[in-house]
């Protein structure tokens, strides 16, 4: 009670400054504007099917009184006005910028969401068909897409216009930094990985014969006649062409799947998705941003070599790839300074039918070793998982499909809910929260000790202390809650999709 007494008295002084701030705005944080909701902590709701003719809205409630509506009853509710994507599926969650972008599965947009405003301002243009993987740069400049049905990538350019599919058949995942400049794109069982590039004039006059004159590593470069974008694949260095160009074998991963990204962004950590994806063996493979920047002469450096030895490589400079074995499995991850949390799922025969088992395993960057697999919630093979670290040393993780896996094949009475809470300061374990349904969304509202969550089509708060359930009367909503994101977070790190 001392504690919400003292964040209660925080949060009248807040509102007071904002109230006396002067030439006619507001300011409430960081220079942040007051929004038409004069609410200061945010969560936004992305809800599917909310009524009759209604596909898809987006709800906002109040993260500190947990109410769907202003403290004293009106307004009844809030939302993002204008606001009319199709099953919302995923909001990529950019605080510091102040929007948000928000994916619709029923109709393939990607909706732009003004956090000051609290409005649309418009859907990205250029994507084509539905996407399996979706991701808007901060600067709004440049959004990545796969789509897997289309079996296309495409690099849509919202500061000209422009939008350029690359054919690759497969692909069904995108993974982009946080500094707009590096984007990658995975097959679907394949060992393969793919990265976009501006052309320069030179190389579009040089590129425009066809695929006989693109380089050794394009698989694709489009517009063909006149290509302004190469899709290249991951190659290592160990071979000359007659121009001078280093290209070489592929550089072989076991199922990629995704990449996360090192905190002063040098380092793209590829996740090998093995045994999960129907491969072999689970790593993390340490790959140099440098070369992969698809802004205009800005990439420098190679890639790492794909064999065993330096000396192997043309440039003597050029290390081998660095792969970290991941024994407990890898499809997601979350970097922390030096530190990787990797999620997967380990294939187990129980009962003679191949099961999952979910694992969390921490990962030392700076030794590059692993540590021994921490057994969390099971999910669906390959699925996309949900991972943010929240107040009291917290990581929490959100699986899919939990009553497909070996807890509760095995022993449902001893938990397989789909929502994990671990202790990142003792390295342990904490709780799995009963099963509820799916978990699809995660928001840390940082400062307040809790976290919102989308589980089971419904909008859930715990504690991060103990992980205790928090009432959310006054937050359910109609439809189906899909996903959450704390609009008025610090950071950008306040993010479960990348």
């Amino acid at each position: 009670m001392k504690n919400r007494s003292l964040i209660l008295s925080v949060g009248v002084a807040l509102a007071a400054a904002a109230a006396l701030s002067g030439c006619g705005k507001t300011f409430y944080f960081a220079g942040r504007v007051l929004p038409p909701s004069n609410l200061v902590n945010r969560v936004v709701i992305a809800i599917q099917n909310p009524g009759i003719g209604v596909k898809g809205v987006l709800e906002i409630v109040d993260a500190f009184y947990d109410t769907r509506g202003g403290f004293n009853g009106t307004p009844s509710s809030f939302s993002i006005a204008g606001f009319g994507g199709a099953l919302p599926i995923t909001i990529q969650n950019m605080p510091e910028e102040q929007f948000g972008a928000v994916y619709g599965a029923g109709d393939g947009s990607l909706g732009i969401i003004d956090y000051t405003g609290e409005r649309l301002t418009g859907n990205v243009s250029g994507l084509n068909g539905n996407s399996s993987s979706v991701f808007l740069t901060r600067n709004k400049v440049y959004a990545f897409a796969a789509s897997q049905a289309s079996n296309v990538f495409t690099v849509a350019n919202q500061g000209n216009g422009s939008s350029t599919p690359f054919s690759l058949p497969g692909v069904y995942r995108a993974s982009v930094n946080l500094g707009g400049s590096v984007a990658l794109a995975f097959v679907q069982n394949s060992n393969y990985a793919y990265y976009p590039r501006q052309l320069s004039s030179a190389q579009t006059t040089a590129f425009s014969g066809g695929p006989s004159t693109w380089p050794r590593a394009a698989v694709d470069c489009e517009p063909q006649n006149a290509p302004t974008w190469c899709l290249f694949q991951m190659q290592s260095p160990d071979h000359t062409d007659a121009t001078g160009n280093y290209y070489g074998a592929p550089l072989t991963f076991d199922h990629p799947i995704k990449a996360v990204f090192s905190s002063d962004g040098s380092t793209a950590y590829i996740l090998s998705c093995g045994p999960e994806c129907g491969g072999s063996k689970a790593s993390v493979s340490l790959v140099p941003v440098a070369p992969l920047i698809f802004l205009l002469g800005q990439s420098s450096g190679f890639l790492p070599c794909n064999l065993p030895a330096v000396s192997s490589c043309p440039n003597a400079s050029v290390a081998p790839m660095v792969n970290i074995p991941i024994p407990g499995g890898a499809s997601n991850a979350l970097v922390d300074t030096s530190t990787m949390y990797v999620v997967g799922q380990q294939p187990q025969v129980i009962l003679g039918q191949t099961l999952y088992a979910g694992n969390l395993t921490v990962v030392n960057l700076a030794s590059k070793t692993a540590g021994s697999p921490v057994a969390i919630s099971d999910g669906q093979p390959g699925a996309t998982s949900r991972m943010i670290e929240a107040d009291d040393s917290t990581l929490w993780i959100a699986m899919t499909g939990c009553t497909t896996g070996v807890r509760y094949a095995t022993n449902p009475a001893s938990g397989y809910g789909c929502l994990t809470m671990y202790n990142t300061a003792t390295q342990k374990l904490v709780l799995l929260e009963p099963y509820i349904g799916n978990a699809t969304g995660i928001a840390a509202v940082t400062g307040f000790h809790k976290i919102y969550t989308a589980e089971g089509g419904q909008v859930y708060i715990y504690s991060t202390t103990d992980g205790a359930s928090i009432d959310n009367q006054y937050v359910t909503v109609t439809g189906t809650a899909y996903d959450v994101a704390y609009m008025d977070a610090i950071t950008d790190t306040d993010n479960t999709v990348y």
